[in-house]
């Protein structure tokens, strides 16, 4: 049995400010083919930057901090204890607004990997 720890893991960090731990999947943590956790934080007036999967189904479990969610342009306020679904090929964004960290677990069904991420910033 393999138990896998947060602060035990080198985490991906993007430009716009989010923090990825990869706990379950196949860019690090445990391995598996079929879903993948990721711990997600991202600072204070960060982002994500708007795309999205073309295979992959998604959802987010909100853990701590306030967010502007956005799905195929329309948005929402999410905190603590709210989820979201994400179905495949619509396009999201989170944006942190409050003061704090944002904190949330995003799980993707198949096993989210780079290739399955498409930035709309970079289709213009």
């Amino acid at each position: 049995m393999n138990i896998v720890k947060k602060n035990d893991l080198s985490p991906l960090e993007s430009k716009h400010g989010e923090i990825i731990y990869e706990l379950i999947g196949r860019a690090g943590g445990e391995t598996t083919e079929r879903h993948s956790i990721a711990h997600v934080v991202i600072p204070p007036g960060k982002s994500s930057r708007f795309h999205f999967h073309p295979e992959a189904e998604e959802s987010y479990y909100m853990i701590s901090g306030q967010a502007r969610f956005v799905l195929v342009g329309e948005s929402t306020i999410i905190g603590p204890g709210h989820t979201v679904l994400i179905p495949p090929n619509k396009s999201h964004q989170i944006i942190n607004i409050g003061s704090e960290d944002l904190e949330f677990l995003a799980i993707c069904v198949p096993a989210w990997e780079p290739a399955n991420s498409i930035y709309l910033d970079d289709l213009e």
